[in-house]
């Protein structure tokens, strides 16, 4: 695929989809490890049982030391409205642990003075922590121009184009640091959620009133 074509048509797409779901800006980057963790509640389930499964868990271990230092079955139970309560209570027990060790106290932000490689490094070699988690703290938390690439972001980026047909998510994470859009990443991500979300929907898309239609590849086969 030609990267200054996509990277033109990127800059297109990022302009219309500011108008169509409004500007982003990142004010007030999120803590890195609260990042992690929440990325990890966040897997195999939406955005609400990741709220309500992180609320929990911070209710019943206000402190990270209290949730290291706590039975699995007790974090499980804190977190199961987030889904796979079991595997995930005990991957966040250890990435804390993990964190400790490396770290004063449970705090991340060694990682502002890093490299995106040396960051990438560290991050999975967390159990259970892949290229959409390593994105998520990388964007939200350290401003870094990453791409979480989630189900609406591979969905979106194939059927406008912005990644290949065959790639999965896993390559799609690749293949954006290769292209390292010159643009706002951040809103450029969330906005591609908003439009899966409200128009480019998995089943019955609202392609006849997406604003991206004229530009858009799986719009273009339809006709």
């Amino acid at each position: 695929m030609d990267k200054k074509a996509i990277i033109k048509k990127a800059r297109k797409i990022d302009l219309i989809l500011a108008e169509t779901h409004g500007v982003k800006k990142q004010t007030s980057p999120n803590d890195p490890t609260e990042e992690l963790i929440l990325t990890v509640l966040s897997q195999n389930t939406n955005d609400i049982n990741r709220d309500r499964a992180y609320s929990s868990l911070r209710k019943k271990f206000p402190r990270w030391d209290d949730v290291a230092s706590a039975r699995a079955s007790s974090v499980a139970s804190a977190i199961k409205a987030g889904g796979l309560a079991n595997i995930k209570s005990r991957r966040i027990i250890e990435i804390l642990k993990q964190i400790k060790a490396k770290s004063k106290g449970y705090s991340l932000d060694f990682l502002k003075d890093i490299s995106d490689d040396e960051i990438r490094d560290y991050l999975t070699g967390f159990k259970g922590v892949g290229p959409k988690t390593v994105s998520c703290v990388m964007l939200f938390s350290l401003g870094r121009k990453t791409m979480p690439v989630d189900t609406h972001v591979h969905r979106v980026g194939k059927r406008l184009g912005l990644i290949p047909d065959k790639y999965s998510a896993e390559k799609a994470h690749a293949w954006f640091e290769e292209l390292s859009l010159p643009l706002d990443v951040y809103q450029l991500h969330l906005n591609l959620i908003s439009h899966g979300r409200t128009y480019c929907r998995p089943r019955n898309p609202k392609c006849e009133e997406c604003p991206l239609r004229k530009i858009c590849l799986y719009y273009g086969k339809r006709e």
